[in-house]
């Protein structure tokens, strides 16, 4: 796999310009009722996945483990779970995608602190 820091950055770009087009859509439309899952794909696509690609940037000795990886997925299937189980919520059509995804988001950012926790912030010092 890729660079992970690299990753995350560019995943939350791609997440950040569709939250923007859909934004834009829901403004000259004037129909703003999916505005909870735009919400989420900005807030955990974007900013989420950014702040976790900023991480591994400073520390990349946690980037170059298989859990970085692991992480890399395990966020990138939240979002894509989770941001459609929203818009199903809201249009009547069942909740299970978009708790299915919550637990996806919610096991992301616990490996994420377990992380942050075995590998501190930064540079390990020689």
């Amino acid at each position: 796999m890729k660079n992970i820091p690299n990753l995350f950055f560019v995943t939350a770009a791609v997440f950040a310009l569709i939250g923007m087009g859909w934004g834009i859509q829901m403004s000259a439309t004037q129909d703003h009722s999916l505005s909870p899952a735009h919400g989420h794909l900005n807030l955990i696509g974007f900013v989420v996945m950014a702040v976790y690609g900023g991480y591994y940037a400073l520390t990349p000795h946690a980037a170059s483990a298989v859990l970085a990886r692991l992480h890399y997925l395990l966020s990138l299937a939240a979002v894509v779970v989770l941001v459609p189980g929203i818009v199903m919520a809201l249009t009547a059509q069942g909740e299970a995608l978009a708790k299915i995804g919550s637990i996806l988001a919610l096991l992301s950012m616990a490996i994420f602190l377990f992380v942050v926790i075995r590998n501190g912030v930064g540079q390990r010092e020689v």
